[in-house]
């Protein structure tokens, strides 16, 4: 009984050895996506090996029943889901350097959350986590009249959505004094974050900015308000609204931050092409070390030979010399014979 529960425990430590030589691993605890563009969710096995006949799958933690985003099993991808279908690749060269890094396609707000990158042989498993955060500019704030209190004051709603994360509103007056909210809502969907605020204006000559923030994108939308325009004791209101959306600041800070998303991207793949330049010249190495133990135990395999041969050669010659001796011997025999007669 004690010979059976140690064997099992030296298998149990064979086992967990061998499983300890490997690794999953992520460069990137969180990667920064924009909506509608593609990301790489990076993902390889240290020290590198193929994992060509291993099991890959990618799957999102963060949700109930840990969703399945792909899955690449049996030298095939089989990807079911509806969500990410059609949207996710793996690169089949790059599995044979182990990297299982995961091309996501047409990023969504929806796809923002937790990642699981799973490898899994037929003596070892492991696997690394990752955060996706998406960022998503809304559109532009729109300003509606829901007509006047008691008092002559003017009820102004502002509403914005598809943003991601959650944006900043606030109301401006026209010198750019932030103005309070009576009112706010924050709602989210698949989509991203839409924003509602509600405000009462009482000096109706005035100039009322709705502006929205996220970041380093902004959109602004002004609308003015004259006692010409707006009569609290007439029941037909006439709005004259005027769109300003900062369309030079945004764009510049949007240049901005796809030049950084850019520039992350392209420190990414730089990574990722000096990983592929040390995995080659490791494999490299690894095969010359090969063809050198190679050709020794070629040169062993002659030596022996050579060997045995030197050695079936001797024995050959020390045989001829016997034979030899015994020829003389004998007619040295039938010499000596007739003398005797």
């Amino acid at each position: 009984m004690n010979f059976i529960f140690l064997t099992l425990l030296i298998i149990s430590g064979i086992t967990y050895a061998r499983s300890d030589r490997y690794e999953v691993v992520s460069p990137a605890d969180t990667v920064f996506a924009v909506a509608g563009e593609d990301v790489i969710l990076p993902c390889s096995v240290k020290p590198s090996i193929s994992v060509v006949d291993m099991r890959v799958e990618w799957f999102r933690s963060d949700l109930k029943n840990s969703q399945l985003v792909h899955l690449y099993e049996d030298h095939e991808d089989r990807n079911t889901n509806q969500s990410y279908r059609g949207r996710t690749k793996l690169n089949h060269e790059e599995l044979q350097r182990g990297d299982a890094s995961l091309k996501l396609s047409s990023v969504q707000v929806s796809d923002e959350g937790r990642y699981k990158c799973l490898i899994q042989s037929k003596s070892w498993s492991d696997y690394a986590s990752l955060d996706i955060s998406v960022e998503a500019v809304g559109s532009p704030p729109v300003i509606t009249v829901d007509g006047f209190d008691q008092s002559g004051g003017l009820h102004l709603q502002c509403e914005s959505e598809g943003w991601n994360p959650e944006p900043f509103l606030e109301w401006l007056n026209s010198e750019g004094a932030s103005l309070s909210s009576e009112t706010t809502e924050m709602q989210r969907n698949t989509d991203g974050f839409s924003v509602k605020h509600t405000i009462t204006v009482q000096h109706i000559d005035d100039k009322i900015h709705c502006r929205v923030r996220l970041r380093h994108h902004m959109l602004e939308t002004l609308i003015v308000t004259s006692s010409k325009s707006f009569n609290p004791w007439r029941t037909l209101i006439i709005l004259s609204t005027i769109a300003a959306v900062l369309v030079v600041i945004s764009g510049i800070l949007l240049a901005a931050f796809v030049h950084t998303n850019r520039e992350h991207n392209k420190r990414q793949n730089e990574y990722m092409t000096e990983k592929e330049e040390r995995d080659k010249l490791l494999e490299e190495r690894k095969r010359k070390q090969q063809e050198r133990d190679k050709l020794l135990e070629e040169r062993k395999r002659k030596q022996q030979e050579y060997s045995e041969l030197l050695q079936d050669e001797n024995q050959r010659i020390k045989q001829e010399r016997e034979k030899l001796e015994q020829e003389k011997l004998r007619f040295q025999q039938e010499r000596e014979k007739p003398q005797e007669e």
